[in-house]
């Protein structure tokens, strides 16, 4: 006889859903994009995407491979060959030291990077130390594949930084790996080569794995790209980076990334890839060869459109009574920020929403340390920017 499905919990119909599982839920503004929808003449930047549309030059290339009959499986559970030959050349260029084809494969979307990354390490009863405010999907993703997701958070004081030695004795003899995201979401706080070096050696005195999520490297205003632990790590290092072409490439429904990892686990990242999704679309893959082919000028566009975006918002917010503004961020696409004298952000978040018609993400969703900020993303179109602003100002002043 089946089992009989549990009724004590009217979410869930069946008994013998993982813990991992039923438990698990999405972090998300829905009640304010509910209300929002009720409003109307919202400007939505409460979400981690620009506004522009994927130009032309890589939708091209996409719908030329479909036009030239690539809809079949790609055999090497690496990626497309043009691909994986164009990233090995552009991280080399990138990070200034040979990071051969063995040492990537493509994925479809960072977050099947991250998966792989934590599928490879993390067993039931690990953990994985992770810098925190930190985009939800972190947390989740350790607990979904079975670890024990633990927060370290950055200290706060007018600027974000992080207390390496703090970090590292979070660390135990259960600990598989310390993540990071540099530049981050949502702070924009972005480790110095000084830090990824200290990083580097705690791994390779302790055996810790270091998972570098560097979606936003390409969007610093400082150099070319943020200091990487790419730059410092040898090919024998336990060092994995995950990437995406979502940001900087204005990519995020293409839903493609990429898992740089020693050459010596390709062969497991393989097969995973090949269980896991048996790869990424070859015409998807084609779009985002053209990406790191012809791309420069729009990594370069959009960079100067989140550094418009961030001295606006900058401007602006600074007007406003009350207001906390951490030093600018030199990296990703965000102004974080916070009202004085308010511990929970979701009431000011849901009172901007309602008088000025601007959606912004409340800081509880990053970890309790950012329960008091507010999220904007500033990488808009400079009229939006400046109209959500001019609303934000008119109800605060």
């Amino acid at each position: 006889m089946p089992p009989q499905a549990s009724v004590a919990n009217p979410r869930f119909a069946f008994d013998g859903i993982r813990a991992q599982i039923r438990d698990l839920h999405t972090e998300s503004i829905a009640d304010l994009a509910i209300r929002a929808r009720e409003l109307g003449d919202v400007i939505p930047l409460w979400y981690g995407e620009g506004d522009m549309v994927t130009p032309p030059f890589i939708r091209e290339a996409a719908k030329a491979a479909l036009d030239e009959g690539q809809t079949f499986y790609i055999p090497n559970m690496h990626g497309y060959g043009p691909l994986n030959e164009a990233l090995a050349g552009y991280q080399t260029r990138l990070h200034g030291r040979d990071i051969p084809v063995s040492r990537t494969t493509v994925t479809p979307g960072g977050m099947q990077a991250l998966f792989m990354a934590l599928e490879l390490l993390v067993d039931t009863g690990t953990n994985v130390v992770y810098v925190a405010p930190q985009w939800p999907n972190i947390h989740n993703a350790i607990h979904l594949v079975g670890g024990e997701p633990r927060p370290f958070s950055l200290d706060f004081d007018g600027d974000w930084k992080l207390d390496l030695d703090g970090l590292f004795a979070a660390c135990d003899a259960r600990t598989r790996a310390i993540f990071l995201s540099t530049p981050s979401n949502p702070t924009g706080w972005t480790a110095s080569r000084e830090e990824m070096l200290a990083l580097l050696e705690f791994s390779r005195r302790t055996g810790i794995w270091i998972i570098s999520d560097e979606v936003y490297g390409r969007l610093y205003f400082d150099a070319p790209v943020a200091p990487s632990i790419l730059q410092i790590a040898e090919d024998g290092d336990r060092v994995l980076s995950v990437n995406s072409f979502s940001k900087a490439w204005a990519m995020t429904g293409w839903r493609i990334g990429w898992l740089t990892h020693p050459s010596a686990v390709a062969g497991q990242i393989g097969a995973m890839t090949q269980l896991m999704n048996s790869g990424t679309s070859g015409s998807v893959q084609a779009g985002a060869t053209a990406a790191i082919l012809e791309g420069e000028p729009l990594v370069e566009e959009i960079r100067q459109r989140i550094r418009t975006g961030l001295d606006l918002a900058y401007g602006a917010l600074a007007q406003i009574p009350g207001m906390v503004l951490p030093t600018k961020p030199r990296g990703g696409m965000y102004a974080f920020f916070a009202v004085e004298g308010e511990a929970d952000a979701r009431k000011v978040c849901a009172d901007i929403l309602e008088k000025a018609r601007v959606g912004l993400a409340p800081g509880y969703l990053f970890g309790s340390k950012a329960n008091a900020f507010l999220r904007m993303c500033v990488c808009r179109e400079r009229g939006q920017i400046e109209t959500a602003l001019g609303r934000m100002l008119a109800m605060r002043n």
